[in-house]
């Protein structure tokens, strides 16, 4: 072994560039935070050539003092923290002091800049060349704020260099870095240039109305028609945002945002925390989409965990899971067809009028005037002999609901009233603005599902002793869990006992779930709260076994429905949670607009 020497000063700096320069996002990035952590309140970026050639980001922030320009360049210099208790309530995106001094390191950087309080009416620029080259400063013509240039990254370290893609491929992780930052600063003007060509212009916003515009400019104009709001508030916490309908789901986990304080993350904690809160909706093997924001006290999370800060620790994580996991859940059973429902339908049938006249159940003179009941009969039983058995009572209720649809005054659900059935599996349901489609067995799975939950829920959660104790042989650092948690356990309806200093025994386990396989449980279950802190593996086998019970106890297809059946099933659907789904995350009903029916139809062209 050679002895322990100190490492030289480059050296020191190329391992940090390894950890925090992986590639020309990588100094976008840093380089973008820095600029917001000035109090920036406009950016303007520019590359070539993927980020290898030049990356140049101007701000308007405070700027940087004459004498501390060539300081900046050192590293572990910041102006953000100055003792260990700073360290302990960090407000600010950058702190280590690495950034800029790992970049220079690596690349041909130039520094311009013009501080705030600055006496001269000029400014100050510093460049260097790599790690080696002493910085010079000379004086220079620039507005207010910094100007940093990259040019030439890792001219000095061709190694790394071989390891970049291609340029398209960089810049696209170049164009998703700064989108992701413009998503934490909607009071910030975002411009982006690549080849000098403009790529995006996100000014700053000042309404919910333009927030939205810019999160749809990043997302999607989709994700936003299928997402909705969130704003929760618990014990020094908030959530706000916006997460996806359960239909609207990716099949990569690829347009997911989440911030704390102002900072993007990936956090194992709060994927399942998500996870979990869309467990009962989503489609298996989809991902749901969401931008969500977390504001809690800097003094109740850690940022200083990574080098390059994408996880953090939170100070009481079991208690930021279950409000993640609650406000989710909450937001998403609160969601109602008339939530899904566009708001300008009522609107809409006012514009629908065709050359020809209006669409059939349009408000208007040249609107069909509704069937009496004689007529209803004659046209749909004068070719048989069904007339006999037809039940006179059910067409005078489907006429009732039909002809409430045409009342000036008459509210109409969101769902509409039942006009068929079609093939005994879907109800055609008629509202003030288009076409429903039920899928009744879907439906009423849902409908039964919740109402068993909710049975189960107002129950207290009843126990069965094992006859024979379970002894189970786990970890060390399990059993010690499980000792110290025996409490968290015994309300999830497991009673267990530590025999030994590798070994447990259960005795009871929660009545619902006998037949199921009890040592697997209680070992994911242990696992979970080793993890997270909690476990959600009770809940999830009482509600898979519910779920079962459920799509056994629905309405079957090719079943027979009346139209005051159908309505009922309508009505229970606008009044039960989660009803736009079935426990297995298929939808359950669809939406035609009249306007989308016309097209199909080539009306009105």
């Amino acid at each position: 072994m050679n002895r322990i020497n100190r490492l030289n000063q480059r050296l020191a700096n190329q391992i940090a560039a390894g950890e925090v320069v992986e590639r020309p996002a990588s100094v976008i990035k840093e380089l973008l935070e820095n600029s917001l952590d000035a109090g920036a309140s406009r950016l303007d970026i520019d590359v070539e050539q993927g980020g290898v050639k030049l990356m140049r980001v101007k701000d308007n922030g405070v700027g940087i003092h004459k004498d501390d320009l060539a300081l900046a360049l050192s590293r572990h210099a910041t102006s953000k923290i100055a003792d260990l208790e700073d360290l302990e309530n960090i407000a600010s995106l950058g702190f280590r002091g690495e950034a800029l001094a790992s970049i220079c390191s690596v690349s041909r950087l130039a520094m311009l800049s013009r501080a705030e309080t600055a006496e001269e009416s000029g400014g100050w620029k510093v460049a260097t060349e790599g790690q080696d080259m002493e910085a010079k400063l000379a004086p220079v013509a620039h507005l207010q704020g910094t100007s940093v240039e990259v040019r030439d990254l890792f001219f000095n370290t061709p190694a790394r260099k071989k390891f970049l893609k291609t340029e398209k491929t960089e810049f696209a992780r170049i164009d998703e870095v700064v989108k992701r930052i413009a998503l934490s600063r909607f009071d910030v003007q975002f411009t982006l240039q690549h080849n000098q060509r403009t790529i995006h212009k996100l000014l700053a916003t000042t309404s919910e109305q333009e927030r939205q515009r810019r999160v749809a400019l990043v997302c999607g104009p989709a994700f936003m028609e299928n997402s909705v709001s969130v704003d929760m508030e618990g014990p020094g916490l908030r959530l706000w945002g916006w997460v996806s309908l359960p239909t609207f789901s990716r099949s990569q986990a690829d347009l997911q945002y989440f911030y704390v304080n102002g900072r993007i993350i990936r956090d194992k904690l709060v994927t399942h925390a998500v996870k979990q809160a869309y467990r009962d909706v989503l489609f298996h093997g989809r991902h749901p989409a969401y931008v969500l924001y977390l504001e809690l006290a800097p003094s109740a999370v850690d940022v200083n965990v990574h080098p390059a800060k994408h996880e953090v620790r939170f100070r009481d994580s079991r208690l930021v899971h279950d409000f993640l996991f609650s406000a989710l859940h909450k937001a998403l059973a609160e969601v109602s067809p008339a939530d899904r429902l566009p708001a300008q339908q009522a609107a809409m049938l006012s514009d629908v009028a065709a050359e020809d006249g209006q669409s059939v159940y349009s408000q208007g003179q040249n609107s069909q005037s509704s069937l009496t009941l004689a007529e209803f009969s004659r046209a749909s039983y004068s070719s048989n002999g069904a007339s006999r058995s037809f039940d006179r009572n059910q067409v005078q209720q489907q006429l009732a609901a039909i002809a409430s649809l045409h009342g000036d005054n008459t509210e109409v659900p969101p769902l509409g009233y039942a006009i068929a059935q079609l093939h005994g599996i879907y109800i055609l349901a008629q509202n003030s603005a288009g076409l429903i489609i039920v899928d009744m067995h879907a439906a009423h799975e849902r409908i039964t599902y919740e109402r068993m939950k909710l049975a189960c829920q107002n129950e207290e959660l009843k126990m069965q002793p094992l006859l024979v104790p379970l002894s189970i042989a786990v970890s060390q650092a399990e059993a010690d869990c499980a000792e110290a948690q025996q409490q968290v356990l015994l309300g999830f309806g497991i009673e267990l006992e530590r025999v030994a200093e590798e070994a447990i025994v259960v005795r009871q386990i929660p009545s619902i779930l006998r037949d199921s396989n009890v040592e697997q449980m209680v070992r994911d279950v242990l696992s979970d709260v080793l993890e997270y802190g909690s476990s959600d593996r009770i809940q999830a086998h009482q509600d898979e076994l519910l779920s079962t019970m459920a799509c056994h106890g629905s309405v079957r297809a090719n079943r027979h429905l009346t139209i005051p059946e159908m309505n009922a099933l309508l009505r229970d659907m606008e009044a039960t949670e989660r009803s736009g789904q079935c426990n297995h995350g298929r939808p359950t009903w669809v939406y035609q607009s009249l306007l989308e029916l016309d097209k199909l139809f080539l009306r009105g062209q």
